[in-house]
């Protein structure tokens, strides 16, 4: 059992794998509702509106703080995505190859597993804290610093909530939902190193990362290991260690490997 499944073996999610591909959307919402991590958000979230309540002076700083908050999350998203996540300086020191191992590399050997699509709260608590509360405090003191986290974190369910639904076995009927599942997809099983974007793919564009056609980018050999390739699990072999030399749900699929397999496309 893995370590990040072993946190979830309660409630609804005792005995559960929860792979999105064999899902609903029905079964999403319940394990959504029912998700720790969804209800660590929610439950701070409500003590950050508690404090915003106990140090308001004024409306329109709280309104600035939510604005910029929900203006940069596709930044900072995306600037994570693409030099931290996908970096390769993490799987490089056994101080950190766990780390990367957890809050990505496991997502990208196994794309549909709920319990790894979710970031670990121990790295998302404090960077969405980071972000957030000097922008917050910035343009409204504590109170905007509550608030411009709170929002954060409400913002973090609704991109978790629609990544989620880009890995369910079925196309959505929502237009926006269904376009951003595709270029979703094709960053899992095309070519990871574009369309690093959830919801919000400006970034990508401004950033020339963006592609809109699968036919638009090479097809990449390392989509499913991100870069731990062989090579480089014989030089830094803690992920490797870490993985018992197969993706997290013991798939017989090697995590060495790319796949060949687009089924985004």
């Amino acid at each position: 059992m893995s370590e990040s499944t072993a946190m979830l073996r309660f409630g609804f999610w005792k005995n559960r794998t929860h792979n999105l591909d064999r899902m609903n959307l029905a079964d999403l919402v319940r394990a959504f509702a029912t998700y720790p991590s969804v209800h660590a958000y929610l439950g701070v979230a409500a003590v950050s509106f508690y404090f915003v309540w106990h140090w308001y002076e004024s409306p329109l700083p709280l309104l600035a703080a939510i604005g910029l908050t929900i203006l940069i999350y596709p930044l900072v998203w995306y600037v994570l995505h693409r030099w931290v996540l996908h970096s390769q300086f993490l799987y490089k020191s056994p101080l950190t190859a766990k780390v990367w191992k957890r809050i990505h590399f496991d997502h990208h050997q196994d794309p549909h597993n709920l319990v790894v699509l979710f970031g670990a709260l121990y790295t998302t608590l404090p960077t969405i804290a980071l972000v957030t509360m000097p922008i917050g405090y910035a343009v409204g003191g504590l109170a905007g610093a509550a608030m411009a986290f709170a929002s954060g974190l409400l913002t973090t369910c609704f991109y978790e909530f629609c990544h989620c639904v880009q890995h369910l076995n079925t196309t959505p009927k929502n237009p926006f939902l269904k376009r951003i599942k595709q270029q979703h997809l094709w960053h899992h099983f095309h070519n990871e190193q574009g369309n690093y974007g959830i919801t919000n793919f400006f970034w990508d564009k401004l950033g020339k990362t963006y592609y809109a056609k699968a036919s638009a980018m090479p097809r990449s050999p390392t989509v499913h290991n991100i870069g731990y390739t062989a090579e480089m699990a014989e030089r830094y072999p803690w992920v490797a260690q870490l993985s018992n030399d197969t993706r997290g749900d013991n798939n017989p699929r090697r995590f060495r490997s790319g796949s060949t397999n687009n089924p985004a496309e």
